[in-house]
């Protein structure tokens, strides 16, 4: 196939966006189709992807450069959406966003299709990069926006490490979630975390009063 085919016409934008959607839609399926087989990661080729969702190959690189980026949608696809933070206080957007982190938490111990995906991904260290840059490292930056928004309001200590204390909010979900999958995830788990760090984070003259 010529670089040529792989272009869109000029036309493409307005006639194709009403329906790339659907045609996203059906190229997540097939990838996700093809994992619940049992198709490892490293076996899927963007031929066999195309085939599978009844789309050319252009069409997958019209979205996507490659591999790496389409398998990132997949996995978002698969897990529970963003959260949407109230904005209202530091603790309320870490409720939410610990909610979140545990949803997926239970989200990947109930679909075998995440789980056997999450390990296939660290093997890979071309997708678990891509994996990292795209959605991972956003989500931490998203916590220590809060935080520092937080430290601004005067609902942190203005002398508390940021990335420190955003490992002390998410690291008790991710040990529960990655090294311990025995353990409980309880509704109440973002709240208990939450306040028992924040009692000692908050500025001692708020809590003095």
């Amino acid at each position: 196939m010529s670089l040529a085919d792989s272009r869109p016409g000029p036309d493409v934008p307005a006639r194709g966006r009403p329906r790339s959607a659907a045609v996203e839609h059906a190229i997540v399926e097939g990838v996700m189709r093809l994992l619940e087989d049992g198709v490892p990661l490293a076996e899927l080729s963007i031929e066999r992807i195309a085939r599978t969702a009844g789309v050319g190959k252009a069409t997958i690189y019209r979205r996507w450069s490659g591999k790496e980026e389409l398998f990132v949608d997949v996995v978002r696809a698969a897990e529970p959406p963003e959260p949407e933070l109230p904005g209202t206080s530091m603790r309320d957007d870490l409720l939410a966003l610990l909610e979140n982190l545990r949803q997926r938490g239970l989200a990947s111990r109930s679909s075998a299709l995440l789980h056997n995906v999450h390990a296939q991904m660290k093997s890979n260290p071309r997708i678990w990069a891509a994996y990292h840059d795209n959605v991972i490292a956003p989500r931490r930056e998203q916590v220590l926006d809060v935080l520092r928004r937080g430290q601004r309001d005067g609902e942190l200590r203005p002398d508390v490490d940021v990335e420190l204390a955003n490992d002390l909010f998410v690291g008790p979900v991710l040990v529960r979630s990655v090294m311990r999958p025995d353990a409980e995830l309880p509704e109440d788990l973002a709240e208990q975390i939450v306040d028992a760090v924040l009692a000692g984070l908050r500025p001692v003259s708020g809590t003095a009063s």
